[in-house]
């Protein structure tokens, strides 16, 4: 099975099922209450931090060691995540339904990060 051409990190599946999580985070954090801005601040700048760090990954791919420090960060960003949603359902903000969901699918986009950085060589030129 010949590997389609990825021309751009956009194209990714990954990033785009991290995208769409960070949307559906945000989504959830607009809906907290105003005295948890924190929690409310932390759970959109981790989602969004794991989109940012496979793009600039993607960006510096020809350099293993990077390409992989970026993966990495993008993994701490999506646990960091499922902890934050995590604390939401915990105080009562979030459906226990939708948090597992959320949990689950950053839960898949961690199995992938880590298997970008097992074949980091593969996608290195």
């Amino acid at each position: 099975m010949t590997r389609r051409l990825i021309r751009r990190y956009h194209e990714l599946q990954v990033y785009e099922a991290a995208f769409e999580m960070a949307m559906q985070v945000l989504e959830i954090a607009r809906e907290l209450p105003p005295e948890e801005d924190e929690l409310r601040v932390q759970m959109v700048r981790s989602s969004r931090l794991v989109c940012a760090n496979i793009a600039e990954a993607w960006q510096r791919r020809r350099y293993e060691g990077a390409f992989i420090g970026k993966l990495n960060k993008a993994e701490a960003g999506a646990a960091e995540t499922q902890t934050w949603v995590e604390f939401a359902v915990s105080g009562g903000y979030v459906e226990a339904e939708v948090g597992q969901e959320i949990i689950f699918r950053y839960t898949e986009i961690l199995t992938v990060l880590g298997q970008m950085i097992e074949q980091a060589q593969e996608w290195s030129f």
